[in-house]
């Protein structure tokens, strides 16, 4: 991922200074290896690092690119022989470390923006932005798109055409398709929950990925879309998401899926197209939702689900068996 947001401050780490990081005892004569940046276990280069402490991305982990990879002793083994793992009693919290070595404000959220006098910039593309509007000057819009009052876009978000951004709105660290409807009161692209402590400080963890919304999206009001902490947060074309939903970090949502109301959706899960998740529903980080799932209000997602699976209660159940239990 070509990073839009955020400048890598170092060029390389010497793989030396990494295992020392990590209390890495490392008897190998490559010490001066230069890792060139960090990515997650799927997309990493030959010359970058990652991470792999959890058994639900074995499949990446075994098709690895990386040089090397930060991992525990029990999860080396399921490694691509050809990547060098770096063991580490805290394989997430010492790969971090090493994300801020090389984006050290990725971290937090930028509130600098470099304003600009509106009306010269977009009166001949049929822009309309109302009052008390800070938009950045690298901020690019499409022609007919239409903001509200009392809207904050931050430095390099792109935003399509023929948009309508609601007042109140934070957008960072995004890039919105065409015709993207933003209701009052959303937050959009701000680090999301993730923290460790070490020597009684809590410690933020780092957020370089993006936020993509694309074509005919639309969002609802006082909704929050945490930006990628490695990989981007993606809202696919034409899914429609209602008030009060909160989208973390590294979330995938296929086209067409309708989310409604006070639904939460944990970091890194992936969830397929044509899905409809009822009000206030909760879906627990790392898992994978099929494609035309359906997910009744309030109920308690914690494991995978298959293509065309209809589900309710706490933990989610197929439709059949809840009903059947519940008479």
């Amino acid at each position: 991922m070509v990073n839009h947001f955020f400048k890598k401050k170092k060029k390389y780490i010497l793989l030396t200074d990494i295992t020392k990081l990590c209390n890495f005892d490392a008897k190998f004569f490559l010490k001066n290896q230069k890792i060139y940046n960090v990515g997650n276990l799927r997309e990493a280069k030959s010359n970058e690092i990652t991470f792999f402490d959890n058994l639900n991305y074995e499949k990446d982990a075994i098709s690895c690119k990386a040089f090397a990879c930060i991992t525990n002793e029990r999860f080396a083994k399921f490694l691509n022989k050809e990547v060098m793992p770096i063991i580490s009693k805290k394989p997430l919290l010492d790969f971090y470390k090493v994300v801020k070595i090389f984006y050290p404000d990725s971290s937090v959220d930028n509130e600098n923006i470099v304003s600009f006098k509106i009306s010269k910039k977009f009166s001949k593309k049929n822009i309309s932005i109302g009052s008390n509007c800070l938009i950045d000057q690298t901020v690019q819009i499409g022609s007919n798109t239409k903001i509200g009052n009392n809207v904050f876009i931050k430095p390099k978000v792109s935003i399509g055409r023929n948009c309508i951004i609601g007042s109140n709105v934070i957008i960072e660290n995004s890039f919105l398709g065409d015709n993207v409807i933003i209701k009052s009161g959303t937050l959009i692209g701000q680090t999301g929950f993730g923290f460790y402590i070490e020597n009684n400080k809590r410690i933020k963890f780092p957020h370089i990925g993006r936020v993509i919304i694309e074509n005919g999206v639309i969002i609802g009001s006082l909704c929050t879309i945490d930006r990628g902490s490695l990989t981007d947060t993606i809202i696919g074309e034409f899914s429609s998401i209602d008030n009060q939903v909160q989208v973390a970090h590294n979330v995938k949502i296929g086209h067409h899926c309708m989310i409604a109301s006070q639904v939460g959706i944990a970091g890194s899960t992936i969830i397929g197209n044509k899905v409809q998740i009822g009000g206030q529903a909760g879906i627990s980080g790392h898992l994978k939702i099929g494609n035309n799932v359906k997910i009744g209000g309030k109920s308690g997602v914690v494991k995978d689900i298959e293509d065309n699976q209809t589900v309710m209660g706490y933990p989610a159940t197929n439709i059949k068996s809840f009903l059947k239990n519940n008479k």
